[in-house]
């Protein structure tokens, strides 16, 4: 039943507007600013966060680079601009994270970390919610070590 209303909720949410534009997730949480203030969050929990020191430690000291590619990617994800696509081509999460050791322990800190930035970035809840039942597989997918 819960899952119903969401399902409805969203869908009404995602309806098309008078001028036919579909309003996506990167719109309803923001846009561009929301999104940048989500993914710089995010890595401001993972370099700050003891909880998230082995996460930390898989990435290069400057995460200047990651952090921007780590916005573009979401911008599109959450049905903004396609930046990443447009600069790099298909995202191919996997196999772009094939250098990195991604267990179950660095799945946990992502989502821990990305959960944090959730809760300080997106104020409804309900839009809380929907990325993060859409974050959760997307993260477990990136797994390629037991």
């Amino acid at each position: 039943m819960v899952l119903k209303k969401m399902t409805d909720w969203l869908g009404s949410l995602t309806q098309k507007q008078a001028n036919d534009k579909p309003t996506s997730l990167y719109d309803m949480i923001g846009g561009e600013q929301v999104t940048a203030r989500l993914c710089h969050c995010f890595y401001d929990i993972m370099q700050t966060d003891p909880k998230a020191a082995e996460l930390l430690a898989i990435h290069k000291a400057d995460l200047t680079e990651t952090r921007q590619k780590f916005f573009e990617f979401m911008s599109g994800w959450l049905g903004g601009p396609p930046l990443f696509e447009q600069k790099y081509g298909h995202p191919r999460l996997r196999a772009r994270h094939l250098h990195a050791p991604v267990n179950g322990q660095m799945i946990s800190q992502w989502l821990y970390c990305m959960n944090l930035a959730l809760e300080q970035c997106v104020e409804d809840k309900r839009l809380r919610q929907v990325i993060w039942q859409n974050l959760v597989p997307l993260a477990q997918h990136m797994k390629n070590q037991d």
